[in-house]
């Protein structure tokens, strides 16, 4: 049975990342891919790998896990650093990652885990961006 295989550009649209981004995972060897020529596949299963979902069926009717993208423009590398700590450690059994893109002032928080547990995390962001303790501008 052949696998779908995505090409870096595809893999890094469909995450909402940047190539680059998508490429330094390749080559740190967090996301496993396949070089043809001068170009990298993704096969379907290791995307999902990278993701938090499995290929395999769990067997459980009804089990729902939500995949989300924060993205924040304008950020600088410490109040990324500060809000990427605060959330990780705020956070119970949802997977998080966070990744700062430095040219871009960009910081994007990614979220893997049941409904309530990414809600709670999601609730968590939206109480420190909406608050005045002044956590991203450094006040």
């Amino acid at each position: 049975m052949q696998e779908d295989m995505y090409s870096v550009e595809q893999v890094a649209a469909l995450l909402g990342l940047h190539v680059r981004t998508v490429r330094s995972y390749i080559r740190s060897g967090r996301l496993n891919a396949v070089r043809i020529g001068k170009q990298y596949r993704i096969a379907k299963s290791d995307l999902e790998q990278l993701t938090g979902r499995s290929t395999e069926p769990t067997g459980t009717a009804g089990a729902v896990e939500v995949s989300s993208i924060v993205q924040l423009d304008g950020v600088d590398r410490a109040a990324a650093d500060r809000l990427g700590s605060l959330v990780l450690a705020g956070v119970g059994a949802p997977r998080v990652q966070t990744l700062y893109d430095e040219h871009r002032h960009r910081l994007k928080i990614i979220v893997i885990g049941e409904l309530a547990e990414t809600a709670e995390v999601m609730q968590l962001l939206d109480s420190v961006l909406n608050s005045e303790t002044g956590l991203l501008t450094g006040e």
